[in-house]
Order: C-alpha cells, then sequence, then structure tokens
C-alpha cells in the first residue's frame, strides 16, 4: 500500500487530497490503458494524450480560461499528476509533462491569440506540444543557442537545428528558442510557437533511448514565421525559458519521487515474501538498512518537492533554487532508490518485463533533462551566493 501520508503536510490543501484521491480511483480504473506496452511509440503517445484529455488531467496544464481549472499553473496540482503518474507509467507520465512543458511559454507568454489558438486544444488532448531548446553544442547553456531566426517585414526567418527534442515529429507545435541578436549571450534570444506543418520545418532525425519515448532532432530551412508568433517581446526568449523552467523543474522531481515510491513499494512487497536461508529477505540486517535509506530519500525528496511547489503556488516571483534543490536531490536519490531495489530484487531486477527493471531505465534520463545535476549545483550555489551577498552589508569590501 503506497504511503500517503505526506498528504496530510501544511504544503498541500484540501482540493490537492480531492485531486490525488481521485486520479487514483482513475489510474486504478485504466491501469491497463495507461502502460500501452510495445507497437507504434507516435501512436501510443497521441492515444495516452487524449486519454488523459478526456479524463479532464490535461485541463491543469494550462490556466482557467482555457479549461475551466485554475487561473494560474499550480505547481502543486502538477506535481501530484506527475507523481502519481509516474508510478504507474512512465510513458503516460511523459505525455502529461510535456503538454504542460510545450505549452507552458504561451500560458505565461502568449498573446490572447495565441492563447485561444493553442491551449483549449492541449488540455483537451487534440493538440500535442513540443519545448524545443535544446541544441548539439547549446543544452545546458542556453546562451550558446546558434539557431537564428532575423526579422523580414512582417516575418522571422528561422534557420539552424534542435536536437533531443521530446515530441519531435508527434508533436502539432513547437515552442522554439533561437538567437535574433539584440544583445550578446542569452539575452539575444526570442521563443516563438512553430506551428509542425510550417513549410521549411522537418524531423530529420528520431532517436532511440532505453526508455522509449518521441525523441528526435528539428531542422529549419527559412521557415517563415508571422511576426504574432512571438512570445513576449524581442530578446525576452531566455526569461520566457526560465520562467517556464521555473514551474516545471519542480514538476521533474516530482516524477522521480513517482518512480521511486514504486520501486520502493515492489522492494517491500519482494523482501517481506521471498525467502533466504529459511527466513524473509526482509530480516536481513542489510535489507533493513537499505529499506531504511529508501523510506528516508523519498520523504526527503517529497519535503524538498512540495517545498518548492508551494512556494510557487504562494505567490514567490521565482523559485530558481528550491526547484533546483528539489530536482537535484530527487532525482539522484530516485536512481539510489531504484538501484538498491533492483539489487534486492538479485536477478529478477534486470530481467526484461520486471517492474524495477523499467524504472532503471526511466529514472536516469530524468538526471539529464530540464537541467542537469551538474548543472543543477551550480543554479544552487549561484543563488546562494547572491543571498548571503544580499544579506552581509559590505561584503567583499
Amino acid at each position: 500500500m503506497p504511503d500517503t501520508s505526506y498528504l496530510d503536510w501544511p504544503f498541500l490543501e484540501p482540493e490537492h487530497r480531492q485531486l490525488k484521491a481521485g486520479l487514483d480511483q482513475w489510474c486504478a480504473e485504466n491501469s491497463n490503458l495507461l502502460d500501452p506496452g510495445t507497437g507504434n511509440l507516435d501512436m501510443a503517445c497521441r492515444g495516452l494524450v487524449k486519454l488523459l484529455g478526456d479524463a479532464g488531467w490535461l485541463n491543469y496544464s494550462v490556466p482557467r480560461m482555457h479549461a475551466d481549472v485554475g487561473p494560474t499553473l499550480d505547481v502543486r496540482s502538477l506535481c501530484l499528476l506527475r507523481e502519481t503518474l509516474a508510478y504507474q507509467s512512465g510513458l503516460a507520465d511523459f505525455c502529461f509533462a510535456m503538454q504542460g512543458l510545450g505549452s507552458g511559454p504561451v500560458s505565461l507568454f502568449g498573446s490572447q491569440e495565441l492563447k485561444r489558438t493553442w491551449l483549449p486544444s492541449v488540455a483537451s488532448g487534440d493538440s500535442i506540444a513540443a519545448f524545443a531548446l535544446s541544441e548539439k553544442q547549446a543544452g545546458s547553456d542556453v546562451s550558446a543557442l546558434t539557431t537564428r531566426a532575423d526579422r523580414v517585414g512582417n516575418h522571422y526567418i528561422l534557420n539552424g537545428e534542435k536536437t533531443w527534442i521530446s515530441n519531435a515529429g508527434t508533436a502539432d507545435f513547437y515552442t522554439v528558442f533561437a538567437r535574433t541578436g539584440e544583445a550578446p549571450g542569452a539575452r539575444g534570444l526570442s521563443a516563438f510557437v512553430v506551428a509542425a506543418d510550417t513549410p521549411g520545418l522537418s524531423v530529420s532525425e528520431r532517436i532511440d533511448i532505453i526508455a522509449p519515448h518521441p525523441l528526435g532532432t528539428l531542422e529549419f530551412d527559412n521557415c517563415r514565421i508571422p511576426i504574432d508568433q512571438l512570445l513576449g517581446v524581442p530578446g525576452q526568449g531566455f526569461k520566457v525559458a526560465m520562467a517556464t523552467l521555473d514551474v516545471f523543474r519542480t514538476t521533474v522531481a516530482a516524477a522521480a519521487l513517482g518512480f521511486a515510491r514504486r520501486a520502493y513499494d515492489e522492494t517491500l512487497t519482494h523482501v517481506l515474501s521471498r525467502e533466504l536461508f529459511g527466513a524473509p529477505l526482509a530480516e536481513l540486517q542489510m535489507t533493513q538498512a537499505s529499506v531504511a535509506q529508501m523510506a528516508l530519500d523519498i520523504d526527503t525528496s517529497a519535503l524538498l518537492v512540495y517545498r518548492s511547489a508551494w512556494a510557487k503556488d504562494g505567490g514567490q516571483e521565482r523559485v530558481t533554487r528550491e526547484a533546483a534543490m528539489a530536482k537535484l536531490y530527487s532525482t539522484e536519490q530516485a536512481q539510489q532508490v531504484v538501484d538498491r531495489a533492483v539489487q534486492l530484487f538479485g536477478g529478477l531486477g534486470v530481467t526484461s518485463g520486471q517492474v524495477v527493471e523499467r524504472l532503471y531505465r526511466e529514472i536516469r534520463s530524468l538526471r539529464i533533462y530540464e537541467g542537469a545535476s551538474e548543472v543543477q549545483k551550480v543554479v544552487i550555489a549561484r543563488n546562494e551566493y547572491k543571498r548571503f551577498n544580499k544579506n552581509t552589508p559590505n561584503q567583499g569590501k
């Protein structure tokens, strides 16, 4: 039985507990649909997005005026949804997460026309969204982007390449970040909404990874983007990206928490029933040490996740530090929790088709995307320097 005691923590409101209860029931009723198994990956993802949309869960990916859930994106709700879906199905969590991340810049910075065009269909599951930021030489270092968007009259001409793009080839629109040259480095970037059928946009490569989901490389060859597809104002692209990640980075930590909880529950079931040397595996002190560490890591992760989400929902303008801490700790420790689960399962732990074997493949990428663990450490340290200097008069003089 999964631990739900954290739902009583003061970070959450009654409506969040109701959301979790409803989602748990829905997942139990649709467990066979949440894991489509092998087959056409693109079709499986489209089916999952539509399933989530028809059930109303994608309403939480967009603001109220477009889905009748809340006036703004509620990060605690997003975290509960990702944690619960990840517990059930890594692919279902991916499909939910990308609807929010891909459309997040539109929710936060889009014109009313762009919001009306895309957000209702994102919420219904009729349109699939994608977030196109990374390049071969510019992943964590956003300031190194080379994809260009040159202003020509009432259009921008987009040229360049994006890679490691989730939903590449299945998305109906992409949020694309490109250099427009208002200033050097990160200050010279802008963000655009680019429809998938825009002439000059192509998917040049599909990328296979250990936990399959649609991933690929996009090429832009003289794509003409109307000026009204710009998000915010020219030169605001870095702000658009960081504000979006400020919301959704905490949800990555929540997904890691969901994977860890599932690995932990599978482990408890196994060690309490598996006999070794005439007694349950659970009675060995080494097993108890592993179980204790797993429980500690899960609770600590949950505290960091819902602290960050609570701070954002409570009106804290930026939660860059809190979100980085949550993502860093939760993804790293979830990897350790899953690894301990695999070890305690022995040979079964690396057998294809076993839950812990699937989790072992699924958790690995969370330590990389939306800011690798090493980058999160830099983010945390820099925020700590700012905090210290701000609160320490005459520091360094």
